[in-house]
């Protein structure tokens, strides 16, 4: 337990003292965001901050993680590392779709070679297509959900937060060491990402945090139940970019348009903030969201086969009614 406050605080620190510095580069070499029709901010703003994130959790590691922790997130960080290289290029000059998708895959494929996979299907050939399908799909949904102040970084802190409860629990050192780094690289880095944001992480930032938070879901075990019913626990943790994406893309199906391709202000956060009128609000509602989908995930793992389903099928009913309200609301937007 000491080692992992320890590892939350050193990373916390990390990244307060190294974001302002990279602020500072993305200013120099001209890497800001700057405003558009389809954006929320009104002034350029400097992006880079995803690397902040990066280097607070990977050196709060290095300086505090055992080193068997660190052997172990090695295929981790390989991935998340690729990925982030990505993004920091498209976040420098563009890149295209297909070869982030691209690489992506080959980031999971480097995952899934370390022995982390899912492991719920009879054989190796649908649990590493399963794997790669979870991995990528994440990695995007938290990409995705980076599109407002403080948004992907809070909802990424919480989950960490969870995966670091969950790790205590069943003692998974690996989990919760690097859990741990996260929410504290992530609540660092919100000290200058909350609205109005001083700095955005990027993509650089919201896939290295995607894919590392899909990579520590598949790491999750729990003896002491079925895997046939905690396979819904990082699902419900993840509940929040999981709900956007599939919400972006019933959505632009149903107005006709390329659900991947389609920029637009369609998101959870967007029709709440026309809803309640603040984009503060708004992310302060996703925040409670994901707090009460990750107290349901924590009933969940010590839950019977009957109760674990019965609350998977209420988040459902809840999730297709949120779909059908947050429809309504963005017709009414366009409509007014």
């Amino acid at each position: 337990m000491t080692t992992y406050v320890l590892i939350l605080a050193s990373a916390l620190i990390l990244a307060m003292g190294v974001t302002p510095l990279v602020r500072r580069l993305a200013r120099r070499t001209g890497m800001v965001d700057r405003p558009s029709a389809r954006k929320q901010h009104s002034v350029p703003t400097p992006l880079l901050g995803g690397l902040a994130i990066y280097l607070a959790v990977i050196l709060a590691l290095i300086a505090l993680g055992d080193r068997f922790y660190v052997n172990q997130v090695i295929g981790i960080f390989l991935g998340a590392t690729l990925v982030s290289f990505l993004g920091l290029w498209d976040d420098r000059q563009g890149l295209s779709p297909w070869v982030k998708l691209g690489g992506q895959f080959l980031a999971a494929g480097i995952v899934t070679m370390t022995d982390v996979r899912i492991g719920l299907f009879p054989g190796d050939v649908l649990d590493i297509a399963a794997t790669l399908l979870w991995v990528v799909g994440i990695t995007n949904a938290m990409n995705l959900l980076d599109n407002m102040d403080g948004l992907s970084g809070g909802i990424a802190a919480i989950a960490a937060l969870f995966f670091l409860l969950f790790a205590l629990m069943s003692k998974q050192y690996l989990v919760g060491a690097l859990a741990a780094a996260l929410v504290g690289a992530c609540l660092g880095f919100l000290f200058y990402n909350l609205n109005p944001a001083s700095i955005f992480m990027g993509d650089t930032g919201s896939l290295f945090l995607g894919f590392t938070l899909a990579s520590l879901a598949i790491k999750l075990r729990f003896p002491d139940n079925s895997a046939f019913v905690t396979w819904m626990v990082p699902v419900l943790v993840l509940a929040v970019p999981i709900f956007d994406t599939t919400l972006v893309i019933i959505s632009r199906l149903r107005r006709h348009l390329n659900p991947l391709t389609t920029p637009g202000k369609d998101h959870l956060s967007h029709r709440l903030a026309q809803l309640v009128g603040s984009p503060r609000e708004a992310v302060l509602i996703c925040y409670i969201i994901a707090f009460l989908a990750g107290i349901a995930a924590t009933f969940v793992t010590q839950a019977s086969l009957v109760e674990g389903y019965a609350v998977g099928l209420a988040t459902v009913i809840i999730a297709l009614f949120g779909i059908w309200k947050m429809e309504q609301v963005y017709h009414r937007a366009r409509t007014a």
